[in-house]
């Protein structure tokens, strides 16, 4: 890593709720443009450093530093420069795609003049335009997770972070979604994903980390990493084995 001010750093990140240590003086620095797949069994802290790094919860103790604004004291600023993707869509179901989308434009205070246009832009980058004003509840679990996408995208984050976004969706659906992740991480989008998949880690991603019992126990480059190498890596770490 270079000696410059990373985009997210963390320094002796501790995590805990009441007696239960969560995260365990993590220190990370992820450098602007990275993609990072976030591994792990259950439990060992994944979820949680994400919702740390988004501002949802407050660490213990320690720092973080997303693009130079410190956590919790500057979230709002913080919060400008994330999009958040979970496997839950977060989306109002009686709401048309498009409606979601203006209504997500006004929580960021989007300008009123250029926002359809905008949204319209996001809706045929994931592939929705032409369901644009059907109602959420009548999309497949994959469209769901494509319009979630785009509300992640709508107010152009510099960080994206991807909390299970595979949970649920069919093959047709996941490949989908390879795609789009594949394009935002080109359109310059730092990328922090969890996944229990190591194959989608080791192809998508441009750096592996594994986390266990709160501390990062492997991080190396997925550059010719091989499925088979990072499951024996996984392996060794955290005595289990995750899905392929």
């Amino acid at each position: 890593m270079s000696d410059a001010q990373a985009l997210i750093e963390t320094r002796a990140l501790i995590k805990a709720y009441d007696m239960l240590v969560v995260l365990r003086k993590l220190d990370l620095r992820i450098e602007r443009g990275e993609f990072v797949a976030l591994l792990g069994p259950n439990g060992s802290g994944k979820s949680t450093l994400l919702r740390l790094l988004c501002g949802l919860t407050r660490p213990t103790s320690g720092t973080i530093l997303i693009g130079g604004w410190e956590l919790p004291g500057e979230a709002a600023a913080v919060r400008a420069q994330i999009g958040m993707v979970s496997h839950k869509s977060l989306l109002y179901e009686n709401l048309t795609a498009r409606e979601n989308l203006r209504f997500f434009a006004r929580l960021y205070h989007l300008p009123a003049r250029s926002v359809d246009t905008h949204i319209d832009d996001l809706l045929k980058q994931v592939g929705l335009y032409r369901r644009a004003d059907s109602l959420v509840r009548t999309f497949s679990r994959g469209m769901q997770q494509r319009l979630s996408i785009a509300r992640a995208l709508l107010h152009e984050p510099d960080v994206l972070l991807f909390d299970e976004p595979y949970t649920g969706l069919d093959q047709d659906a996941a490949r989908t979604l390879d795609d789009l992740l594949l394009q935002a991480h080109a359109d310059g989008h730092t990328i922090i994903m969890t996944t229990h998949e190591l194959e989608r880690a080791a192809r998508l991603a441009g750096r592996v980390l594994i986390l266990n019992r709160g501390a990062v126990g492997y991080d190396a480059p997925a550059h010719n990493l091989t499925t088979d190498q990072l499951a024996i890596h996984y392996a060794d770490l955290t005595g289990m084995t995750a899905s392929a």
